[in-house]
């Protein structure tokens, strides 16, 4: 029969008398308790005759637990799981994108940021810890996406990072770089125009497109000048079809806006099958996520430039259709666009400018031929 724990001369060393491992009789299995790292271990030293083990061995591997020469088996479980869980829970500029969309799940742009990331920011920077980037590496970035992509598209990421940084920062999640992640000036007043020509190209394309979900979307931002994911948002209960008018929730500029729902978008929204809460939904009936590539080929069909820039240029040859008109004022193109400020509606004022003075050049015109002399030939009788 076994017996309790017994004592030895050595302290934090005792046994137990157990069956002997692999033969009769009994032996003495030694047990040493110690503290490391502040906790308190018990552990199995050996058996005495399995392990030749002893009180005096048992004592110096207590005393080496103790000094550190020797890691106790679970202190040496529990730092394991402690580097692991410090591993995962690094600071890194993915994890910190992690936190960040788990603090901001409704975000406007969501879609764009998350695409803009995989893209372009993980592959350079996904493991890195903000303190760990340097201003080298950022420039290395900037070179060799601008090899590739227009002005705009480096300056969004080097945004989103910067963006994500600083959240972790902000947040007590991570150390600062040292130094500030300054972005390139971009000149992004670019407007895109329509010729006459270049119109019926693109209305033809699209009657033919074998994509007609996607050739209704690039009609929709024809016909109301709204953003692309003002439009992959817009839900059947968005729409008034009684009083006329189309209600964009959450727009760019700030709190929901309505506008005015034309002819021509009744005619596109009417034709539309009612599959799904989203107007224009995607393959499993939930928000459209991706379009670009069939945005792109119908542009592709209609011979529009390739700096074409898609449903965003479709926005700017609405408003400058609409300005070169010179029947509607800036601040009603404000509106219809959803612009916050009356700024950004200025970049369509040349072509307002020019309307009224093509209107101004018509009335000097009938004026100065009034002012003619009238000429009256001799053999006019009187």
């Amino acid at each position: 029969m076994a017996k309790g724990r017994m004592k030895t001369a050595y302290t934090g060393v005792y046994y137990y008398e157990q069956p002997r491992a692999g033969g009769s009789g009994t032996e003495k299995v030694f047990y040493i308790v110690f503290k490391q790292t502040g906790k308190v271990y018990e552990e199995p030293a050996g058996r005495q005759y399995r392990d030749n083990m002893t009180a005096a061995k048992a004592s110096r591997i207590r005393a080496d637990r103790i000094e550190g020469r020797r890691e106790a088996p679970g202190a040496a479980r529990e730092r394991e799981s402690a580097e692991k869980l410090a591993q995962a829970n690094r600071p890194t500029i993915s994890r910190l994108w992690e936190w960040y969309l788990e603090a901001n799940p409704g975000l406007k742009g969501i879609i764009t940021d998350k695409n803009r990331f995989s893209k372009h920011l993980e592959p350079t920077f996904g493991d890195k810890l903000p303190d760990e980037i340097d201003p080298l590496s950022v420039d290395r970035f900037r070179v060799r996406l601008g090899k590739t992509r227009a002005p705009a598209t480096v300056a969004n990421a080097l945004e989103l990072l910067r963006r994500i940084v600083n959240f972790g920062v902000n947040r007590g999640l991570c150390n600062a770089p040292r130094f500030k992640i300054r972005l390139p000036k971009v000149d992004n007043l670019k407007t895109e125009d329509l010729s006459p020509e270049q119109l019926r190209s693109l209305l033809d394309a699209l009657d033919t497109a074998d994509n007609q979900d996607v050739a209704g979307i690039m009609r929709m931002a024809l016909h109301t000048g709204m953003r692309r994911g003002e439009i992959l948002r817009l839900r059947w209960a968005d729409l008034d079809f009684r009083n006329g008018f189309i209600l964009i929730r959450n727009p760019k500029g700030g709190r929901s806006e309505r506008i005015p729902m034309n002819s021509q978008a009744r005619n596109l929204l009417e034709g539309l099958g009612r599959t799904s809460d989203f107007v224009f939904p995607g393959r499993d009936g939930g928000q459209r996520v991706e379009l670009r590539r069939a945005v792109r080929r119908i542009c592709d069909a209609a011979g529009l430039p390739r700096d074409f820039r898609g449903l965003h240029g479709l926005r700017h040859a609405y408003a400058s259709m609409l300005a070169s008109s010179g029947e509607v004022d800036l601040y009603a193109i404000q509106k219809l666009l959803t612009h916050k400020s009356a700024a950004m509606t200025q970049r369509y004022a040349h072509l307002r400018d020019e309307a009224l003075a093509k209107a101004s050049a018509v009335a000097g015109k009938i004026v100065e031929q009034a002012q003619q002399p009238k000429v009256f030939h001799l053999d006019q009788k009187a």
